[in-house]
């Protein structure tokens, strides 16, 4: 495809842009606040706004276009569903954006898009069945199989963030307890201290607590392990993809590779584990090089 591709990754906090050229580089690179808080339409235009600012370094020539954000796409109503930034829920984002910038466009989920980057050029390289996991504010997965997104028929393939491993555990933005999310994002892990100890604490002075033996640290960290063992064996279990791949600030944790995998072995329905847990390769840019490649 003789194009320039345009891929931004709608975060919660951030917005972030990348220009990719005909050959595949990364040619321009631009990130701006959110400001979610000042509601939908300020999104939009947040999106509009980086989008023109980016335009530039194709130098005239086509684009295609790409957004990565929290959710989905409904095809029955054509409406953002299960996005965390609930301002967005219920509106057509897609359409809204296509009339603001007068261009087609491509809008994934930005845990598929985090798995396409990852198994095109990333860790999950040369793999059939790639499953990518974002562990950040929320949590959630996406699937790659030969080289493509699989997101089924209700573009919900991959989300292992919203199921259910405690009927009677926290109660999850999207209605439910006990959702994946609400122990082991990073958001959740907060929330976990918070609620057992009463003192709210960023996740990484707790990551330096465990690993400096502090009992209420090592207390949630045996709890987030299990829980990650748990609902990590749980997808393999149904999946059994060649690769997991793990992206997102929690994925930095260096004890999810020991402990973390040492719960997973503890569940899996096998006599071993034979998946590779691994970190993601590409960092922050998963997710935005992923919105370009998906691009229309």
């Amino acid at each position: 495809m003789n194009k320039y591709r345009i891929g931004i990754d709608l975060g919660g906090t951030k917005i972030e842009g990348v220009v990719l050229d005909p050959a595949g580089h990364e040619v321009a690179r631009r990130r701006i606040a959110t400001e979610r808080e000042r509601g939908y339409e300020h999104i939009l235009k947040r999106l509009k706004s980086l989008h023109d600012g980016l335009l530039p370094a194709a130098h005239g020539a086509p684009t295609t276009f790409g957004i990565g954000t929290p959710g989905a796409m409904s095809r029955r109503t054509g409406l953002l569903k299960n996005s965390n930034t609930v301002c967005m829920n219920g509106q057509p984002v897609k359409a809204d954006l296509e009339e603001l910038l007068g261009r087609p466009i491509e809008i994934q989920n930005d845990a598929n898009c985090f798995a396409l980057a990852e198994a095109l050029r990333g860790a999950g390289r040369g793999k059939h069945l790639v499953f990518g996991i974002i562990m950040g504010t929320g949590c959630g997965g996406g699937i790659v199989y030969k080289g493509e997104v699989f997101t089924g028929p209700q573009s919900i393939a991959g989300e292992w963030g919203h199921m259910s491993i405690d009927p009677h555990g926290p109660v999850c933005y999207c209605g439910q307890k006990g959702c994946v999310e609400t122990f082991i994002s990073g958001g959740g892990m907060e929330n976990r201290y918070a609620a057992k100890f009463g003192l709210r604490r960023p996740l990484k002075e707790i990551e330096v607590d465990y690993f400096a033996g502090e009992p209420r640290a090592v207390e949630l960290m045996r709890e987030f392990f299990d829980h990650f063992g748990r609902s990590l064996a749980n997808l393999i279990d149904v999946l059994d993809p060649d690769v997991v791949v793990l992206g997102g600030g929690v994925s930095n944790f260096r004890a999810l590779y020991t402990e973390g995998v040492a719960g997973v072995k503890k569940y899996v329905f096998n006599d071993v584990l034979e998946t590779p847990i691994v970190k993601n390769q590409l960092g922050d840019s998963a997710g935005v090089l992923g919105a370009a490649l998906v691009g229309i």
